[in-house]
Order: C-alpha cells, then structure tokens, then sequence
C-alpha cells in the first residue's frame, strides 16, 4: 500500500528549506559570488512552486524577479528613494522595481505630530 504524503508537513519543510536557501543566497552576494547566490534564489522559488508555498515576506523584495539576482543596495542594487516610493534597479539586468511607501510616510507624521 502507498504511504500517504501530509501535504501540511510538507509546505512547512518547503518554507523552512526556502528560507534557508535565501539565507544562504544573501551570505553569498555579500561576499561577491553572485552566480551562487543566484542559484539558490532560483531553487529556493522551485521549491515554492513545486509545494504551492509564497516566498518569505522577508525575502519578497530581496531579489529580481526578472533574472532572479539577490539584490544587495550597492552590491547588485541601486535604491533610490522619491516622490512617495522606493525605486530598486538591478545593475546585473537593469530591471526596475518600484514600491510605494505613502502609508508608511502619513503613518511617520502622524505619530509625531
């Protein structure tokens, strides 16, 4: 007889295994070994798809989602900041991402004043 597989155990060792390899890929890029670093962005989402499990909130901006660089401001990044949002440029692709950050910018007033 076939063993059943818990699909809940195995998106709980999924995630953990992704966050591992994110860590592992940010060790990588800070001391300048960008190919590895890629590599493990690259299985660390393989694994997300193949178990259905969402990247790490910590790590949802860290890297590029067009060619899967681990983004490191100054390193592999460029981040500059205006106009009621964060612009991230890789300088391996030169793709461009960009983050609103208003709410955060009304929230920062509102507690000082």
């Amino acid at each position: 007889m076939a063993k059943r597989r818990h699909r809940g155990m195995e998106r709980r060792i999924a995630l953990e295994r992704m966050t591992t390899l994110f860590r592992l890929a940010e060790g990588e890029a800070l001391q300048r070994h960008a190919g590895r670093a890629r590599r493990y962005v690259e299985l660390a989402r393989r694994i997300g798809m193949r178990y259905n499990v969402r990247v790490p909130a910590p790590f949802k901006r860290s890297f590029c989602k067009k060619c899967l660089a681990f983004l490191l401001p100054s390193v592999s990044a460029r981040v500059r900041v205006g106009r009621g949002r964060v612009v991230v440029t890789c300088t391996t692709c030169g793709a461009v991402q960009r983050y609103p950050y208003r709410r955060e910018q009304l929230a920062h007033r509102a507690s000082r004043g």
